[in-house]
């Protein structure tokens, strides 16, 4: 299954977003989280030397279990998600 990177900044646009339209126990819960919204939420780190000297750079991955809510996923929120890529 497909997984989603996503900045902190997107991220948080969407889940606010997710946050009215879904009960807080969904979010609380990886396994309602996967069966409500067809994903779960990690966060990850890279090691890339920067231009600026730094080297981290930090994500949020999507790992989606269901083909079907990835792609209603991607229709709701392509604006959000090609808007910072």
């Amino acid at each position: 299954m497909p997984t989603l990177k996503l900045t902190t900044s997107q991220w948080q646009q969407i889940r606010a977003e997710l946050h009215t339209e879904h009960s807080k126990s969904v979010f609380m819960l990886k396994h309602k989280m996967k069966s409500v919204l067809g994903f779960v939420v990690r966060e990850h780190n890279d090691w890339v030397i920067k231009s600026d000297g730094g080297y981290g750079e930090h994500s949020i991955r999507l790992d989606f279990y269901s083909e079907n809510k990835y792609t209603m996923f991607l229709l709701k929120f392509s604006e959000v998600i090609k808007c910072e890529n």
